[in-house]
């Protein structure tokens, strides 16, 4: 057992947090307020290879690993996590579908622009009657003669409004369940299909999220990705993955908040002498690094496991759902650390105690983590 990292991931981590603590850190709150879409930034990212780092060189990728991956995640989040998930829903799902489950011509069209981040990929599972149900598609897919035509409305994309290529899954078989989903790539500006609204949210603002619509929307029959019948299938395998990212990216916003509130209780002063001095703070503190330390643990642990080729279903679940709920836990002592000024926006904690809340709700509320990994449990 290793529990080191590579001289080579310790200096991607260095790059990446010199990247977001230059680049990222002195907009944090303009894009927050404005729900501003940090376009050059993710740009900026493209051309240092992080939107496709887990991708072969072969289709335009870095050809690094899961733990390269949550390593990238982590220190964009640990400045904001807008950033952060802009980035995984693009890589670990949308562009990751493709490589996963997609033809050799579909490779060949899709992954080397979106590796290099030339385009923005989306991801679209859930819809207004089908969130953690999501067998409960309503989203159909009729084949006529070369053509599939899609009708339906996703929501809580991330990347709707500014994606180039969307991965989507409708019902071809509706009396086969689960088995009678399958799974679509649809590129931007074709006919029938566009985003609709774009939702306003708590936290995690400048990552736009919102609906995609298709209204008789026309695809070639090429354009089915996969099997026909294992689009759910699919998804299930492709949020393995997705949940790493998930993961990573609450570890990174509670590292957010942690560094804040450590830094903060060794200079604000209460009764003649720093707060960080007085046990009640200290016991928060330690806490805090705890579970930030165990969460970590777990998140990387899923991330090699995946990169040795095995199956991470129970890893990886069990990694989001305690990163998710600690990184919660730890936003708000940060907050309370802070006393008044943490329900300020003058100090970063206000933002991530908002920001954080989604990681235990997105790609699988923690009720569903906790359902995933009893199946697991049981099956042994």
């Amino acid at each position: 057992m290793d529990f080191e990292y590579t001289p080579e991931q310790q200096q991607l981590r260095r790059a990446v947090r010199e990247f977001a603590e230059a680049e990222i850190r002195p907009h944090v709150m303009e894009w927050d307020e404005a729900q501003t879409f940090p376009l050059e930034v993710i740009r900026r990212l493209a051309a240092l290879g992080y939107m496709g780092a887990i991708f072969p060189e072969q289709w335009g990728g870095a050809g690094l690993g899961y733990i390269e991956y949550a390593i990238i995640i982590e220190e964009l989040s640990r400045v904001d996590g807008s950033v952060g998930i802009i980035l995984a829903a693009h890589t670990s799902l949308c562009a990751n579908h493709i490589y996963k489950m997609g033809s050799d011509e579909q490779r060949r069209r899709y992954l080397p622009k979106l590796a290099s981040g030339e385009w923005l990929g989306c991801w679209s599972l859930t819809e207004p009657e089908a969130g953690s149900d999501a067998a409960g598609t309503r989203t159909t897919a009729v084949r006529e003669d070369h053509h599939w035509v899609l009708n339906g409305a996703k929501t809580f994309t991330t990347n709707a409004h500014y994606a180039d290529v969307c991965v989507a899954m409708a019902v071809t078989d509706r009396g086969e369940g689960q088995h009678g989903i399958s799974a679509f790539v649809i590129e931007k500006g074709t006919e029938g299909f566009r985003p609709g609204k774009k939702e306003n949210k708590l936290g995690l603002r400048a990552s736009a999220t919102g609906e995609v619509i298709f209204e008789n929307c026309r695809l070639p029959a090429s354009h089915l990705l996969g099997k026909r019948g294992e689009g759910f299938v699919d998804s299930l395998k492709i949020l393995d993955g997705g949940r790493i990212s998930i993961a990573a990216l609450a570890i990174g916003m509670a590292q957010g908040a942690y560094d804040a509130a450590l830094n903060y209780s060794k200079l604000r002063k209460q009764f003649g002498r720093p707060i960080s001095e007085f046990q009640a703070i200290q016991h928060k503190l330690v806490d805090m690094a705890t579970e930030l330390e165990a969460a970590r643990l777990l998140t990387y642990r899923a991330g090699w496991a995946l990169d040795q080729g095995r199956r991470v279903t129970r890893e990886s679940a069990m990694a989001k759902l305690f990163a998710s709920e600690a990184a919660v836990r730890i936003a708000n002592e940060a907050v309370q650390i802070h006393g008044g000024y943490g329900f300020i926006k003058d100090y970063p904690v206000e933002k991530f105690y908002r920001d954080v809340k989604l990681c235990t709700i997105g790609e699988g509320t923690s009720e569903i983590q906790r359902l995933v990994i009893a199946r697991q449990l049981l099956k042994d």
